[in-house]
């Protein structure tokens, strides 16, 4: 697969999106060097990069809350990738399905959404 339309910033990062692929609720955004989008191409499995550990991790490899890749797109500038995934468990490290589980209402947070 060509990915050199993959612009990765100066830090070599691109944010990815993973999305249920059923449902199509947005579960959470997180970042991914070549390495890590390889991993994930290579595998199926989501594999991301830590920013804060500064380390590959594969979604659900001690939660066992996994994401399978069922489809890979790139938008129209090539500097966000989207992923649709099959979630097993919550997306989340709060328990919460997906990590946008809170909305402003009224200018304050409100949670509204599902635990896993």
């Amino acid at each position: 697969m060509d990915l050199s339309e993959v612009r990765f910033d100066q830090n070599g990062l691109v944010p990815a999106i993973a999305q249920d692929v059923d449902g199509g609720q947005v579960l959470m955004l997180a970042y991914m060097n070549k390495e890590s989008l390889r991993r994930t191409l290579e595998t199926g499995q989501m594999t991301y990069w830590s920013r804060s550990r500064q380390a590959f991790w594969v979604k659900g490899a001690t939660s066992g809350h996994t994401q399978q890749m069922e489809e890979f797109r790139i938008d129209c500038d090539g500097d966000a990738l989207l992923f649709k995934v099959r979630q097993r468990g919550g997306a989340c490290h709060t328990g919460f399905r997906s990590c946008f589980y809170r909305r402003c209402e009224d200018g304050a947070w409100v949670e509204d959404g599902e635990r896993e």
